[in-house]
C-alpha cells in the first residue's frame, strides 16, 4: 500500500508540473519557434509540427531522467 501512495504522489507532481507548463509554455520566448520546426500555411490551411522543439523538450527530459536514475 506504501508503494502505490509513493506512486500516486509522484503522478500527482508530474501532472502538476506539466499543468504549470502548459499555463506557462507560451511564455517561454525560443519554445515553439525554432529552427527546424515546419510551419506550412497555405489559403485556409495551416500545418504545424514542432520538430527542433520536440528533440530539445526529449533531450532535456531525457537528461532529468538519467540524472534522477542515478540518485
Amino acid at each position: 500500500m506504501e508503494q502505490l501512495g509513493k506512486s500516486l504522489i509522484i503522478f500527482g507532481i508530474v501532472l502538476a508540473v506539466f499543468g504549470v507548463i502548459l499555463v506557462f509554455g507560451n511564455k517561454i520566448p525560443f519554445l515553439g519557434k525554432l529552427p527546424g520546426d515546419i510551419l506550412v500555411q497555405k489559403k485556409n490551411f495551416t500545418f504545424y509540427f514542432p520538430f527542433a522543439t520536440s528533440i530539445l523538450v526529449s533531450a532535456v527530459l531525457s537528461l532529468v531522467f538519467f540524472l534522477w536514475s542515478k540518485r
